[in-house]
């Protein structure tokens, strides 16, 4: 297979995962976000501020960047500005001026401001940090996952948009990895994943493929050494800022829910994965509840789950459920959830050999 560089960008961290097959040799490291860190930068700077570059995560770079504008002037280039919301109104309503690329490149020069650039790929910091496990800065592949809400046209609600997005894709193949894509096969709407796509590209790397984070972490738990030989599980995965419960057999993805981290408590967690598992839940109801959405496909009822398997950075808000909950880790860490869906929807994308994640 040759070596690989995973990266999982979450809210609160970065993950990464380089893998070397050759020599059967794994390198890993968790630190903070591209958006916190980025957020910093721009809390550290004072004065008007220009920012260009591509869609990224949001959150505390949007922050504080509408913090800004109260002290100063922000300009940013049009598809910088989609960091904050697709609709330009949205942005300009906050006293930030939105550009085109060409005067973005004119004010790149004028000394009255600092300039910024916005993007999920920080190359050099990614090179810092491989640099630090003592590997070269080179691979074969690099895959990135990270959640994107794609650009929904108007009228339609962002979360019903993903929504149709992810169930178009699974109702014709209803497993994680089929949301997994080539650099070159991104679809248009995705913007983020095509902005990390379109950057990743410039990397080392001969192949780029992105995906979804919630699917790579319902792929990751599935690959644990607890869950891998268990034909029906149910799977939760609970991140820094958006929680994603799953129910498999034998591989196929029968449903799931997504929820953002903050409402959820260990008796939500308790009804939510019971009636996942018994085909109970509607993306409407779970809409009106105040979540992300659901998929149902298939049913196959909670007296049948063998394992329910807890992974992600706040899973110990699952530990006061009342259900039989087993913490996971593949590859005997539990932040190295998303990481190892990536590797595994990889290496079953390109036919290579299994990988025990042990």
């Amino acid at each position: 297979m040759g070596r690989y560089l995973m990266v999982d960008i979450g809210a609160g961290t970065m993950d990464l995962l380089c893998h070397d097959t050759d020599h059967d040799l794994h390198y890993k490291a968790v630190v903070r976000s591209p958006v916190r860190v980025l957020a910093d930068e721009i809390r550290q700077t004072q004065g008007n501020l220009l920012v260009t570059g591509t869609e990224m995560g949001g959150g505390p770079v949007s922050q504080a960047l509408i913090d800004r504008v109260k002290t100063a002037d922000v300009v940013m280039s049009e598809q910088s500005a989609a960091t904050i919301h697709h609709d330009v109104r949205r942005v300009t309503d906050h006293g930030i001026r939105v550009v085109d690329a060409a005067e973005a490149d004119r004010l790149k020069h004028d000394p009255r401001f600092d300039h910024i650039r916005t993007g999920d790929i920080q190359p050099d910091r990614l090179r810092q940090l491989v640099g630090g496990f003592g590997v070269s800065f080179e691979f074969d592949t690099v895959a990135v996952c990270a959640q994107d809400h794609g650009a929904a046209p108007p009228g339609v609600s962002h979360l019903d948009f993903r929504h149709r997005m992810f169930t178009t894709v699974l109702d014709h193949n209803p497993v994680p990895q089929a949301l997994l894509y080539r650099a070159e096969q991104v679809p248009t709407t995705l913007h983020r994943l095509s902005a990390i796509a379109h950057d990743a590209m410039a990397l080392p790397t001969e192949r780029v493929y992105v995906m979804d984070s919630g699917m790579a972490a319902i792929l990751g738990a599935s690959m644990d050494p607890l869950a891998v030989k268990t034909k029906r599980i149910l799977i939760l995965d609970i991140a820094t800022s958006h929680t994603v419960g799953a129910a498999m057999e034998e591989g196929i993805l029968c449903g799931f829910f997504e929820y953002h981290t903050k409402d959820i408590t260990a008796a939500l967690l308790d009804r939510l994965l019971r009636d996942l598992a018994d085909g109970k839940l509607s993306h409407r109801q779970i809409l009106a509840e105040g979540g992300h959405g659901a998929y149902r496909r298939h049913a196959f009822g909670y007296d049948s789950v063998q394992l329910i398997l807890a992974t992600g950075p706040r899973r110990t808000l699952a530990q006061a459920s009342s259900l039989p909950i087993t913490f996971g880790a593949p590859w005997g860490d539990n932040m190295m959830t998303g990481t190892v869906g990536l590797m595994e929807a990889v290496r079953m994308r390109e036919g290579s050999p299994p990988i025990t994640y042990l």
